[in-house]
């Protein structure tokens, strides 16, 4: 069984914002395949389910607000008995261009609260992670940046990534190694 998790924050006003990357791809990937997401207080988080090609994979979009994702994320697999293996992360990343995809199998978190959380709450750095460019605009702190909504023309630009974004999850949870979907989907 696989876990998906999409950060972001919860809330209609954080809806559309660029650090809301996980939860959009999510929702996406939910519409394209008839997932209800469900809250789940004791797991702290907006639960789906699915199975792919025989595969089951966990949806799971934080409640807890960014800097707290890692607490529903061990609530969840523990819950499931997921292996952190089978983790994936989706989220934004500031020190990418906008719409690039990122995908590793491990790594730091560049100074991404969410990734930090999950981090921390995991004992581990080594779970997989699609890391979405926001782009970064030095004359605004990156609080205001980050919890900008995105422009027209940048939801264009993000529309393609998601859509990139939806494919690879798609991979994983079907099975495919993580290797070739990395390979097969990040930005060059």
């Amino acid at each position: 069984m696989k876990l998906i998790v999409g950060l972001g924050n919860p809330g209609s006003q954080y809806a559309n914002t660029r650090h809301n990357c996980g939860f959009m791809v999510l929702d996406r990937f939910a519409e394209n395949h008839g997932v209800d997401f469900k809250l789940n207080a004791k797991l702290k988080g907006e639960i789906g389910q699915i199975t792919l090609n025989g595969e089951k994979a966990i949806l799971l979009k934080p409640m807890t607000y960014m800097n707290l994702s890692g607490e529903s994320v061990i609530l969840v697999k523990n819950f499931y008995k997921i292996d952190v293996d089978d983790i994936l992360v989706i989220c934004d990343d500031l020190d990418s261009r906008l719409g690039r995809l990122r995908l590793r199998a491990k790594g730091s978190a560049g100074g991404h609260n969410g990734l930090k959380n999950i981090a921390l709450h995991l004992s581990t750095e080594e779970y997989k992670r699609i890391k979405i460019g926001i782009d970064r605009d030095e004359n605004i702190s990156v609080v205001d940046w980050v919890l900008k909504k995105f422009s027209n023309d940048d939801m264009a630009t993000m529309n393609g990534a998601f859509d990139e974004a939806v494919k690879a999850v798609e991979d994983f949870v079907s099975g495919e190694d993580f290797m070739k979907v990395s390979s097969k989907y990040s930005s060059k």
